[in-house]
């Protein structure tokens, strides 16, 4: 049997914690299925291409398409979550929002409703 001194044994598991943790951090690539439109709170960790993910304050997790960035909307939820939060290090984006309100908006922006529209609807 090998006897393995003090050192070398923290040595060896150091390695492995850094080994470990490049795994969680490894990027995952888009999947293409076609669906381009599409918005879920589906909890798959890879993202379709052209969709990005947010989380509300509630811990809901939504892909959305980088399309709805042009909604004036989703940009001030975005500004308000960097003043929140400051910019996301290596974590995930929070929306200072519940899930249901997110859903709403999501639903109003593949409606089409227009900005304009938009912010009267949220204000109602």
């Amino acid at each position: 049997m090998v006897m393995l001194s003090a050192k070398k044994l923290i040595k060896m598991a150091t390695k492995w914690q850094k080994f470990s943790s490049m795994q969680r951090k490894r990027i995952s690539f888009p999947r293409n299925d076609g669906d381009a439109d599409r918005c879920s709170t589906s909890s798959s960790y890879i993202v379709d291409k052209d969709h990005f993910v947010v989380y509300t304050a509630d811990q809901a997790r939504f892909v959305v398409p980088l399309a709805y960035l042009e909604n004036e909307v989703i940009r001030q939820l975005l500004s308000m979550s960097e003043e929140e939060s400051g910019l996301p290090n290596g974590g995930p984006i929070t929306f200072p929002c519940d899930s249901a309100f997110m859903s709403y908006i999501i639903s109003l922006i593949k409606k089409g409703v227009t900005s304009r529209d938009l912010h009267k609807a949220l204000l109602l």
